[in-house]
């Protein structure tokens, strides 16, 4: 009988239960650790080493940040969807992290939770005030890179535009995925006139219902035109056209 109370109070006797374990701060002093490495690596000898430490520790821990910030904030002024954002948020973020030092006393995630959010407002508020002030022609064309400054000039303009857009396409690009995203591009600008909502969010909505391409690849397209706007504007105010006349000797 005693042997079978013993086994009975062994029973009722439970272990206290202990504390649960922390979790890993996605951005700690591993992080910080990290960028410093990064930081005090050649750009020019070491730069896979610098990719792997980046890739591998520094990265997830931006990409964290930034999707939080965006969360918390409800930034409403952006054209951009949310993911090419963050990206965005992401890249000046790496562009900037030379500039972090360690040794002033401030911790990286506090350092760059401050650069992110700056960046974010500053563009949030540009593009409310772009918003607010805004004109139909002039937005289209600030959607698409497309500012010279000179609105009088723009109709004429856009036209040899489109024709020598649509000339060129092929010798510009060669995926057939961008081909088809610079011919939906082409499309719109013709049909501008029909077109209620100029903004840029608006502009690559109809660009991937057109193409039911990802919004990455159009970007990847747009700036290509955008860099080849920028020469083609300046040859048109140098000589008044952008079409080489000499095709027709």
């Amino acid at each position: 009988m005693a042997k079978n109370k013993t086994k009975e109070v062994e029973v009722k006797v439970k272990k206290k239960p202990g504390r649960k374990p922390k979790k890993k701060l996605y951005f700690g002093m591993e992080v910080q650790d990290a960028i410093v490495r990064y930081n005090a690596l050649d750009q020019d000898k070491d730069q896979g080493r610098r990719n792997k430490i980046y890739g591998e520790e520094i990265h997830p821990a931006f990409d964290k940040l930034c999707e939080n910030i965006i969360n918390t904030f409800k930034f409403s002024y952006f054209d951009d969807v949310y993911v090419d954002v963050k990206h965005e948020t992401i890249a000046f973020l790496v562009t900037n992290m030379h500039k972090y030092d360690h040794t002033k006393g401030s911790k990286a995630f506090s350092y760059f939770s401050v650069v992110a959010k700056n960046y974010l407002i500053l563009h949030n508020n540009a593009n409310y005030k772009k918003y607010c002030t805004h004109s139909d022609i002039s937005t289209i064309k600030h959607s698409m890179g497309m500012d010279d400054g000179k609105q009088e000039h723009f109709s004429e303009f856009i036209i040899e535009l489109i024709d020598y857009f649509e000339d060129n396409v092929p010798s510009m690009f060669r995926n057939k995925r961008d081909i088809d995203v610079a011919y939906a591009i082409i499309e719109l600008l013709k049909r501008r006139d029909e077109i209620e909502n100029f903004n840029k969010k608006a502009l690559y909505v109809l660009i991937r219902e057109m193409t039911n391409i990802e919004t990455s690849y159009i970007t990847k397209v747009v700036n290509r035109f955008k860099k080849e706007y920028k020469s083609l504007v300046n040859k048109y105010e140098s000589v008044g056209t952008i079409i080489d006349k000499n095709l027709f000797f």
